[in-house]
């Protein structure tokens, strides 16, 4: 029954299938599996003479007298008098006019006086207390469906175009009523009891039509708990999976490569980044193949351990890429790389979407007959044609930027091949849990000798553009960010390239101000980026797309323009750019917060440099969808789970997981072969994660 499609429900047919085909819904498990996104709590409103907290408003009551009336040039007006027992306010309906039917047709049948009704909208205050009510929906006392609707939690559903939150809530009640008693139950009886979750059933009523917030939570409880369950169970089982196979090839260091490469550095490693090193090459010389995650903050030097790790590819006969999400940063890596390689028999290239054709064609006819070994690239590296013979690492920086499947696009490259993903947003443990569980964790916690750490404060523009003339004075450099790049957007964001040419003829004239934005050709991109790395533009005026790749040790103040709209994650990214030099450096944020969230993010800059506290805070803020992207998020089949604040439950399902799978490493008991089926539908089929074929 599950199965079947929705199209054969009372009022759906084919037109609106095809609308909810739209948002994935096609069955009635579909259906089922359409969660609320919110809940109101639509039960009377209390006092009329008062506010409400959310601005709703519910009343009941009978309509005393109504009609229609012109309101403007186009609009019309159905106003009702109401009187709810204790009180009479106004009811108002607001339509277009039409010159071929009568708009307010229906309603002069429903809200004739004397019709009893309920009534849902926001309320406009008068002298003493709400006297106008702007109605969202009504319905009739005699309707057996007013129910569903009123007097109650309701549920709020994501829409699309041509559906209704009224005609979803009917759906998912008829779909309840025909299959909810029998819905599959994937957890075993005994898991239930242990955690005390409600059955499938009576969570799915839960979830869509609470009786009260107590269940609504237990509902919520049950479905969160069911996907983070999932979720382990696949990461366990692909670690499992990656350890039981062996790789075929094998790491000595031989240090012909590595030996020439630490003297080229110039500097000493941190003990944090020698004791990375080391755990990079362990996996390395293991014969499964490696997954680990290497988290460290901005400037906190990871570059340095993934070409370690590349060069012992190298030196041991392999070929390596490094993947970044922008061309300026795989241009940043190729440079840093080429500097660290000077002398060093090993041959690298660039390969980014503005490579010229000819060009492109050659380096990638190199790369398939094994004359490259190292290629730094962007997701061009992705694309079929790019292929390795020897490819034995892979490197992914900035890995939120980049999806599961990409992930696994990489590795289809070359079979068995050992990855390093890499993120200067640190990730909270819990997040980290649930996102990579089939990784290994290195964590950079120590920052190189001689860095300055930016002062961070909030400021006027005018003390922020004295501090860029001040670093100009004295031979420095500074950037100043935009959150746009040009105007057109809300009228209070300032755009870069509006701002360049204001800038340059007024507060720093004189200065050699530079412009780049994303909508640059590469090659632009590059040649701007060249100019100010060599010190020929005192001031680079910018978008985020210099939040990553970008280091300039004689760039020392950072302006970062409407500063209360980037996210926390960007902001520490963008103070990131300066103090890699080891003269003092100053992050201006500029912008007035306007509201509690953009202040509690200003105010967190300015309290920590800490990479580590700022991730965790921005997964308060953010949620975890945007947090980690939410391509990404979405490729998890989390629907109810909520990561931030679901940490214990995935304690819990961890645990689980892991008892479930110790005592039944195929989960073939015929207990928990739902939960099998489940598990295959959601992440073998999705990316060949695990294999319980």
């Amino acid at each position: 029954m599950a199965e079947e499609s929705i199209q054969f429900l009372k009022g759906v047919g084919p037109g609106r299938a095809e609308i909810f085909a739209r948002v994935g819904v096609r069955t009635l498990d579909d259906l089922l599996g359409y969660y609320p996104r919110d809940w109101q709590d639509r039960r009377p409103t209390a006092d009329l003479s008062l506010p409400t907290a959310t601005g709703l408003v519910v009343v009941r009551g009978k309509v005393v007298k109504s009609g229609a009336f012109p309101a403007g040039a186009s609009l019309s007006l159905f106003r009702a008098q109401i009187a709810t027992g204790t009180e009479t306010l106004t009811a108002l309906w607001f339509k277009h006019r039409s010159r071929r039917f009568d708009v307010f047709a229906q309603l002069k049948r429903d809200v004739s006086p004397g019709a009893d009704l309920w009534l849902v909208g926001r309320g406009e205050a008068g002298i003493s207390g709400i006297s106008e009510l702007h109605v969202d929906e009504y319905y009739r006392l005699d309707d057996p469906r007013a129910p569903l609707h009123v007097d109650r939690l309701v549920p709020i559903y994501p829409l699309t175009e041509g559906l209704s939150q009224r005609f979803v809530r009917e759906l998912v009640h008829q779909a309840l009523l025909k299959a909810a008693a029998g819905a599959a139950e994937i957890l075993p009886r005994a898991l239930r009891d242990k955690r005390q979750l409600l059955s499938a059933g009576q969570a799915l009523k839960g979830i869509h039509f609470p009786g009260s917030q107590a269940e609504l939570s237990e509902a919520r409880n049950r479905l969160a708990y069911e996907e983070l369950l999932l979720l382990e169970l696949a990461w366990i089982l692909k670690r499992r999976q990656t350890r039981s196979v062996s790789k075929g090839h094998r790491y000595e260091i031989k240090r012909t490569l590595l030996s020439p490469f630490r003297e080229n550095l110039g500097f000493e490693l941190t003990g944090a980044q020698k004791r990375v090193i080391n755990e990079v090459f362990s996996d390395l010389q293991k014969p499964y193949p490696m997954t680990r995650l290497l988290q460290g903050d901005v400037g906190s030097g990871k570059t340095v351990v993934a070409l370690a790790a590349l060069l012992l590819a190298v030196e041991n006969g392999g070929q390596g890429v490094l993947m970044a999400p922008t061309e300026i940063l795989a241009e940043q890596h190729f440079q840093t790389l080429s500097r660290a390689l000077k002398g060093l028999p090993v041959r690298a290239a660039v390969l980014t979407s503005r490579v010229p054709a000819r060009e492109r064609k050659s380096l990638v006819a190199a790369a398939a007959a094994g004359e490259l070994d190292v290629v730094v690239g962007t997701h061009a590296l992705l694309e079929g044609d790019v292929t390795f013979p020897r490819l034995r690492l892979a490197v992914i920086d900035e890995q939120h930027r980049f999806g599961v499947r990409q992930r696994a696009t990489l590795r289809q490259k070359s079979e068995l091949l050992d990855l390093l993903i890499m993120t200067a947003t640190p990730i909270p443990r819990t997040l980290a849990l649930a996102l990579y569980g089939e990784l290994d964790t290195s964590t950079i916690d120590e920052m190189p000798p001689g860095k300055a750490r930016a002062r961070t404060l909030q400021a006027a523009e005018a003390q922020a553009l004295d501090a860029v003339r001040r670093a100009a004075g004295l031979g420095r450099q500074a950037f100043i960010v935009y959150p746009v790049i040009e105007e057109g957007g809300p009228a209070d964001l300032q755009s870069a390239k509006v701002e360049h040419a204001r800038l340059s003829e007024t507060e720093l004239r004189g200065l050699r101000v530079g412009l780049i934005h994303g909508a640059l050709p590469g090659r632009q991109k590059a040649a701007v980026m060249s100019q100010f790395a060599q010190g020929r533009l005192d001031v680079l005026v910018a978008t985020q797309v210099i939040e990553v790749g970008i280091d300039v040790p004689n760039a020392t103040v950072m302006v970062i323009q409407n500063a209360d709209r980037f996210g926390l994650a960007s902001l520490h990214q963008l103070r990131g750019r300066i103090g890699r030099g080891s003269a003092e450096a100053e992050c201006y944020l500029v912008g007035e917060a306007r509201s509690p969230q953009a202040r509690q993010r200003l105010d967190i800059m300015t309290a920590t440099h800490d990479g580590f506290r700022i991730g965790e805070e921005d997964l308060k803020l953010r949620g975890p969808g945007e947090f980690v992207g939410t391509a990404q998020h979405g490729e998890l089949s989390l629907r109810v789970a909520d990561l931030a604040r679901d940490a214990a439950l995935l304690a819990q399902a961890r645990q689980d997981a892991e008892e479930l799978l110790a005592g039944d490493a195929r989960l073939q008991a015929p207990e928990l072969r739902a939960l099998r089926g489940r598990l295959v539908s959601l992440y073998q089929r999705q990316w060949n994660w695990i294999d319980l074929a």
